[in-house]
């Protein structure tokens, strides 16, 4: 099966191709650019991959939360891409995603990724329901101090990006945190594969990013 994946959630960015078995996958730092960066990115892939854009079955977004802007614009990107091949577009949940990506083996992991400045989005997987594939939607939204409390009374390891205000917090309770430089575009391809059968080329429409909120810009006085 060959896919196209994409994760531009939060604080990175990367493509990755998956052709009969293996992966070319590219990524940029400057997540916050994705408007310039996605389409480059998404084409050096698919250089390295040596496949026609007209080989894909499908294309994977990881769908959020995360950062309004590059959900927004991956979602635009990928969107593009599907309805232009005729081919389906898979939404993968980015919190389930990211814990099942974290290496550690049989351990109950904790999701955190920050919705606005000391506010998060926080979820708990156990071992279980991540190798099931079952995934829960149950995510929780709540200060730095409710994320600390949360994974030291469930015995979870907080994985996530630049969570720094969240370290001393998880010291002081003795939580387990680990940078996740190991979810990326490639960390998509298991879950979507399971998700792409019975999905319909023509349902684009149904595929929205999950914003968790609305927007709300910040307006200047005049």
């Amino acid at each position: 099966m060959n896919i196209l994946a994409i994760e531009c959630t939060h604080a990175a960015l990367s493509v990755a191709v998956k052709k009969n078995g293996a992966v070319a996958e590219v990524k940029s730092a400057d997540w916050r650019k994705a408007a310039e960066a996605l389409v480059p990115l998404i084409e050096e892939a698919m250089v390295q991959s040596s496949l026609d854009k007209h080989g894909l079955d499908f294309v994977a977004i990881s769908s959020g939360p995360g950062s309004f802007t590059s959900l927004r614009i991956g979602m635009s990107v990928a969107k593009g891409i599907a309805y232009g091949l005729g081919i389906p577009l898979i939404p993968v949940p980015t919190m389930p995603a990211l814990a099942a990506s974290f290496p550690a083996g049989a351990c109950t992991v904790m999701s955190v990724i920050q919705a606005r400045k000391g506010e998060y989005y926080f979820a708990r997987y156990s071992p279980e329901k991540l190798s099931s594939g079952v995934w829960h939607d149950e995510i929780q939204r709540g200060s730095a101090a409710d994320v600390a409390a949360a994974a030291a009374k469930t015995g979870s390891i907080v994985v996530g990006r630049q969570l720094d205000e969240l370290l001393p917090l998880l010291a002081g309770l003795g939580v387990m945190y680990a940078t996740a430089v190991f979810f990326s575009a490639r960390s998509l391809f298991q879950a979507a594969e399971r998700l792409y059968e019975g999905v319909d080329a023509a349902g684009l429409e149904s595929v929205v990013p999950d914003y968790r909120q609305m927007f709300n810009p910040h307006v200047g006085k005049g």
